[in-house]
């Protein structure tokens, strides 16, 4: 992918400054262990990503470097919360928030906006990508499940599955959920962002009907990650 800058890290006390299309940045925390390509030596991925989310200012871009980091396993949460702790607190809220989401589940950009919205609209908090069985059966792991009403929350959006094979599971996973009773919600990442009473009424509905029966035995193995 073509890009327009490039970021250099340089020691703190180096007197070097950034010309064209190079970008520094002085540091008195240079990396412990990088990657080398030919002469080129280039910072893990926690380190990129950590520095990188410190100079964004949109909540939804962070979500998203942090969120594909983790979901294409380029790194794990244990090592992006190692970067947070050691690197510098200046600009590092959002990275913060945002990390909490991902521990708690979040794996994309449309999920955190799914969280909010369900926040805003005081809807109770499902769990994130848990994984659901029924019996010793693995049914799948919905983007969003309430489990004392049985409902998944499915957030259908191409662009954050890697092939047709994945879209292809995650079909199959919705159609085991329903067979097991399960009530499945959809809906768009356009609709969150332009019809969101509409989502959260689909929600709400569905948690009341959800709720109005025998709880399902459906066994839950909730994602979730500390943050020290």
């Amino acid at each position: 992918m073509a890009v327009d800058v490039i970021d250099i890290l340089v020691p703190a006390a180096r007197q070097r400054h950034g010309t064209g299309f190079v970008r520094l940045h002085r540091t008195a925390r240079m990396p412990a262990s990088v990657s080398s390509s030919g002469p080129v030596r280039v910072t893990l991925v926690p380190r990129a990503v950590a520095d990188t989310v410190r100079l964004l200012t949109d909540l939804r871009d962070v979500r998203a470097v942090v969120a594909d980091a983790v979901q294409l396993g380029r790194c794990t949460v244990s090592q992006l919360a190692e970067e947070l702790r050691h690197g510098p607190i200046r600009g590092s809220a959002m990275f913060r928030s945002v990390l909490a989401e991902v521990a708690d589940g979040i794996r994309s950009t449309t999920e955190g906006d799914l969280r909010d919205l369900i926040r805003t609209a005081r809807l109770p908090m499902p769990l994130f990508n848990p994984s659901l069985y029924a019996g010793d059966v693995f049914l799948g792991k919905p983007d969003a499940w309430w489990p004392d009403a049985g409902v998944a929350g499915e957030v259908d959006s191409r662009a954050w599955h890697l092939s047709p094979e994945d879209w292809d599971r995650t079909r199959r996973r919705q159609t085991a959920m329903g067979a097991a009773g399960i009530i499945v919600v959809h809906f768009s990442p356009r609709e969150l962002r332009r019809e969101a009473p509409l989502v959260v009424q689909r929600i709400r509905d569905a948690l009341n009907s959800g709720t109005t029966r025998p709880s399902l035995p459906i066994r839950t193995a909730p994602t979730s990650v500390a943050i020290q």
